[in-house]
């Protein structure tokens, strides 16, 4: 079978109606005979309240600990996918980034990605399992929690399409597409039907958040 990964932001995945609909397009796919991985952020503005939270008990939080609050954000999304898929009546199991298999260097906060084991994935995908994988996470080699960074589940998408030689990434977000400039600001902005990798790139690198920079490097990197 061929491999789909596909990415929920944190908009798609706000509430329990979202979840749902989420968890239908990952069924369908896995129905139309694709093996499917699901990478799911935070939902809404959890990410922003864990982090006002924390602020709330000191000015200056450890970035270690940054990392162990924020991750539960995605923790706590992919159980919720997993259970929806469920109800769907298909099997699904979702891992944390050290689950999966996502090792990084030891930046906390903004580290980056050094290998992704393919593993536990592959004999879950071949079980028929959908795996719903925590984006923006993974595990040092002294197994501390670390965080990607803002966008980081996009480049979770793109890492996981790359090394699994996934047939497609799709990322979900809350516009149609990508546009000339933030529909939600310009009611003139027009949807860009295609773009390449270095426009992508370039748009990403002036501020677009429809993408980050660093998940359009690996998917150009591994087609």
């Amino acid at each position: 079978m061929s491999v789909l990964v596909q990415k929920f932001g944190g908009t798609s995945v706000a509430n329990a109606e979202k979840i749902r609909k989420a968890a239908q397009r990952a069924v369908d796919a896995r129905r139309a005979g694709h093996d499917v991985v699901v990478v799911v952020s935070a939902r809404g503005h959890k990410t922003d309240e864990l982090i006002d939270l924390a602020r709330e008990i000191t000015r200056t939080p450890r970035p270690r600990e940054m990392d162990m609050l924020l991750s539960t954000g995605e923790q706590e999304s992919v159980a919720l996918m997993a259970m929806a898929v469920h109800e769907l009546g298909e099997e699904a199991i979702s891992l944390t980034g050290a689950q999966i298999g996502v090792r990084t260097d030891t930046t906390h906060t903004r580290a980056r990605i050094v290998s992704i084991s393919t593993e536990r994935m592959r004999e879950l995908l071949a079980a028929g399992q959908i795996v719903i994988a925590a984006g923006f996470q993974g595990v040092d080699d002294g197994m501390n929690i670390t965080t990607l960074g803002r966008g980081g589940s996009d480049t979770t998408a793109a890492a996981l399409a790359a090394v699994l030689h996934a047939e497609l990434c799709e990322i979900y977000t809350d516009v149609e597409g990508v546009f000339t400039t933030d529909p939600r600001v310009v009611k003139s902005a027009r949807k860009v039907e295609r773009i390449s990798y270095d426009e992508m790139l370039e748009l990403a690198s002036l501020g677009a958040g429809v993408m980050r920079s660093r998940s359009i490097e690996f998917a150009k990197k591994y087609s």
